[in-house]
């Protein structure tokens, strides 16, 4: 199949690898966008950074919303290039494309619309978001980058393509070309136009906007694949369907993850203060170290199982799963002993001025750091998963786990009286990292108490219901 990489012969471990690495670098680079702001950001203090980070949950609501379209047509686009179906192929490419489109529209207005009472929800000044520095300036940085959610949809439909036909290197170089765009303007636009927060935004949209154009061209005209297939396409039953049926439940855990976390941000607002918002949010992103690396792996796995699934290969599933393992489960310890043991040092990176932020975010790191390990079993079991079509089990286990989080977090802190527990907010990073050790442990024995069912003899492999 033109443009396609055939992943169902070869060697297993170094197609991975190479399948893997580029994702991974991919990841780690969109991940850079909001470090890189809060990076500079942090120059300007707390607030500042707690601005960039209370809006980054709505971004993460975005990037999880955009996995709709994104994973029911990479599991899809895969699962047909190794069956043979080209034609499926690319009509699961164009109806990608035009769900994105009009998720993303329609999810950007509604932040634009409703901006101010969305801020609020975490009372970042005590009181109401009109009478409020820090509120206020939320507000304005997140009406503009609500402009850039169509781009965030978008460059996922053309990342997941990619890398569904095993061609994960085009993504990253793309995405890696929007990073060094957006190093290079957040200065110019936080500082030299002295813009502050909103600056950050801008420079945000615009390397955004430059890597959703390079994509255009690459999948037009330089780098085609399946062929080529229309961007814009009229919706059929059956392929928007098998969409939605296998990206609802990914994008599902993932938006209800975020809401967690959104309650969790106004709770350690309520205890810690700004510096409580700015710790969980800008911890949860230096965490990304470890779940970007975790699931550039998973997404290989995804896509190497998908096709060899669709194939019939079943030796060739359970060999790529015991290897990726093991290598997520060593970066998993590794990470571990970082922020167990340098937690202090490695916020500081991001508020280096003001010693009680960036000692309230190694506690932070230190108390998640010994859920690492566990956090890359879940992520690596998610592309078993997903590669067999079976993207319920891990949203399962995700929504019932981080759900969890809120009446533990609410035992913990103090706020439900039981035993005498206090803790404050150093009672939510517990309650972050008790869940997420407990949903790596629960989603790897559910896919090995199923494995031998799945992948007996008798399994059918690929089907478009």
């Amino acid at each position: 199949m033109k443009g396609t990489k055939n992943l169902t012969q070869g060697p297993i471990y170094s197609q991975l690898f190479k399948l893997a690495m580029p994702i991974m670098a991919t990841s780690f680079i969109q991940m850079a966008y909001s470090l890189t702001d809060m990076a500079w950001v942090g120059r300007l203090g707390s607030e500042a950074a707690t601005v960039v980070g209370s809006v980054g949950i709505f971004v993460w609501m975005t990037t999880a919303l955009s996995l709709l379209g994104k994973i029911g047509s990479e599991v899809s686009i895969a699962q047909s290039v190794g069956a043979q179906n080209e034609e499926d192929a690319r009509s699961f490419a164009s109806h990608n494309f035009t769900i994105s489109l009009i998720i993303s529209i329609i999810w950007g207005l509604i932040f634009i619309v409703f901006a101010h009472p969305i801020i609020d929800i975490f009372k970042l000044d005590g009181h109401d978001v009109a009478g409020g520095e820090i509120a206020n300036n939320a507000v304005s940085y997140l009406r503009i980058i609500s402009l850039g959610f169509p781009l965030i949809f978008l460059t996922s439909a053309f990342t997941g393509m990619y890398n569904s036909v095993g061609r994960s290197t085009i993504p990253f170089y793309i995405s890696g070309t929007g990073l060094v765009f957006n190093m290079v303007l957040d200065p110019i636009f936080i500082f030299t136009f002295n813009l502050g927060t909103d600056g950050a935004g801008y420079a945000t949209i615009i390397s955004q906007a430059i890597v959703l154009l390079i994509f255009f061209y690459n999948i037009k005209y330089k780098n085609p694949i399946l062929g080529g297939f229309a961007f814009f396409t009229r919706l059929k039953k059956k392929y928007t369907k098998r969409i939605l049926k296998l990206g609802s439940p990914v994008a599902l855990f993932n938006l209800l993850f975020a809401f967690v976390n959104l309650f969790l941000s106004r709770l350690a607002s309520e205890y810690g203060g700004h510096i409580g918002v700015m710790t969980l949010t800008t911890g949860a992103l230096i965490e990304g170290i470890t779940w970007n690396t975790a699931q550039g792996f998973s997404t290989a796995l995804g896509t190497f199982i998908a096709q060899n699934y669709a194939a019939g290969k079943y030796d060739r599933v359970i060999k790529a799963w015991h290897v990726t393992l093991k290598m997520t489960a060593v970066f998993g310890s590794l990470c571990t002993l970082l922020f167990v043991f340098f937690g202090s040092e490695v916020f500081s990176l991001f508020v280096p001025h003001e010693p009680e932020a960036f000692k309230a975010g190694g506690l932070y790191l230190q108390i998640s750091g010994l859920s690492q390990l566990f956090m890359t079993l879940e992520i690596t079991s998610q592309g078993v998963f997903y590669g067999i079509g079976r993207t319920t089990p891990p949203a399962i286990i995700s929504i019932f786990f981080n759900y969890s989080r809120i009446p533990l977090a609410l035992i913990l802190t103090g706020s439900i009286a039981i035993g005498g527990i206090a803790l404050g907010v150093e009672g939510i990073w517990w309650a972050v990292s008790i869940t997420s050790i407990c949903k790596g442990t629960f989603l790897t024995l559910w896919f090995v108490s199923i494995k031998n069912k799945v992948l007996g003899k008798d399994s059918k492999g690929y089907t478009l219901e």
